[in-house]
């Protein structure tokens, strides 16, 4: 078996993982099994310059707030900022503050540096403005899609006024509530001020749509690009509050997968532009539901990969990353009757394998899943290898 997984496993660059494929997908997912390693972040960097300088894929997308991403994205396209400001207020969830995605930007505003505007490389975030303790208020959204109309169609068109939207969205804090994400009486999302801004937020943009051909041929695509993405996110955000007022059991199934049906929305727009590069966690880009466990129980509901699988076909490919050890985590070598215990064997490090194949070289029945002893780290399970299109393989995790 050893041997025949060896056959399989190639050294890891774009080449390599292009190879998996019939031709380019148009968003190519590259998944971790864990947040906050500077290795996995290197190889992502690595394989993303390759697939610009060879591959001609232009824009990258990571698991990070869609607002924020648009800083970062001024800066890498225009060179608006400084990296220092694009990094303290580009990222969400703390990315911002890793080596690797500052060297990816870093990385980005040089090769953009004196190219023609149709050849610059493009960031963006595809999460919404949401963290674990909650969520954004829609102001910043629902203001920025307002001010754009405003600025650009007929005003007896407009559903309602900018004070209209400020009256009604009220102090910010009202929406970030940190104690909503466990107790739905603390959320505003079931108001009646919030129900008008759901009504309003679609109006805007079912205007948005309606005047397409008007805006489109009056300002860049780039600014109704972002209308859109403004708009996607008003009414996720105001879905996401509207289910996190609710006390019935399905509360959080609904806003898991809210979340990545907004992750998704961003995603196929992305794909829109052309090829992509997507990293995120495996949990978000795989085919099949995700699961979890809370405190209201255990949860399933289908992932961003699942829904824009479901929408391109084979234009979306899944690369999932599994690694050997995060010893500082207390994840040590794996077991030899894991899948990763066979890849950890392996001299070829990083390797990249065809999931297909490695499904096959492992036979039948296959391997348990590995139990991991650290909640942050979640295992390759050889039962959805069928739903993989490659599987990346990082040995070990440097201490921080």
């Amino acid at each position: 078996m050893a041997e025949r997984i060896q056959d399989i496993a190639l050294p890891l660059d774009a080449a390599a993982v292009m190879r998996l494929f019939p031709a380019p997908p148009r968003l190519l997912a590259l998944g971790e099994p864990t947040h906050g390693e500077d290795l996995l972040l290197d190889v992502r960097n690595d394989v993303f310059r390759q697939l610009v300088e060879r591959h001609g894929y232009r824009t990258i997308t990571i698991e990070s707030d869609c607002l924020r991403g648009l800083v970062v994205d001024d800066y890498v396209t225009w060179g608006t900022g400084t990296l220092d400001e694009v990094m303290a207020h580009g990222f969400s969830h703390g990315f911002g503050a890793g080596a690797p995605n500052r060297e990816l930007v870093r990385w980005m505003r040089a090769y953009n540096e004196d190219r023609p505007a149709g050849e610059r490389l493009r960031f963006a975030g595809f999460d919404g403005p949401l963290e674990i303790t909650g969520a954004a208020s829609p102001r910043r959204a629902l203001t920025a899609l307002h001010g754009y109309l405003a600025a650009r169609v007929d005003p007896a068109l407009l559903p309602c006024t900018a004070g209209t939207l400020d009256r009604l969205l009220g102090a910010d804090d009202r929406w970030s509530e940190p104690e909503a994400m466990t107790d739905p009486a603390r959320s505003v999302g079931r108001s009646a001020e919030a129900g008008e801004l759901r009504t309003l937020a679609h109006d805007l943009v079912s205007l948005l749509d309606e005047q397409a051909p008007h805006l489109l041929a009056t300002a860049p695509r780039d600014d109704w690009d972002r209308a859109r993405l403004h708009g996607r996110t008003a009414t996720g955000l105001l879905t996401y509050h509207y289910w996190m007022a609710e006390a019935a059991p399905a509360r959080m199934t609904r806003m898991l997968g809210v979340r990545d049906r907004m992750m998704a929305d961003n995603l196929l727009a992305l794909a829109d532009r052309g090829p992509t590069l997507v990293h995120a966690h495996n949990a978000h880009l795989q085919r099949e539901k995700s699961s979890m466990r809370m405190w209201q129980g255990p949860m399933e509901w289908w992932s961003a990969g699942a829904l824009v699988g479901a929408r391109l076909g084979g234009e979306y490919a899944f690369v999932a990353t599994a690694l050997g050890t995060i010893r500082h985590q207390g994840v040590d070598t794996p077991s030899p009757d894991t899948v990763e215990g066979l890849l950890y064997a392996l001299e070829q490090n990083p390797c990249v394998l065809d999931a297909g194949r490695l499904a096959e070289a492992l036979g039948d029945p296959r391997p348990e899943p590995r139990v991991s002893s650290w909640f942050g780290y979640a295992p390759l399970d050889p039962g959805h290898l069928d739903t993989v299109d490659g599987v990346v393989f990082v040995k070990d995790m440097p201490r921080p």
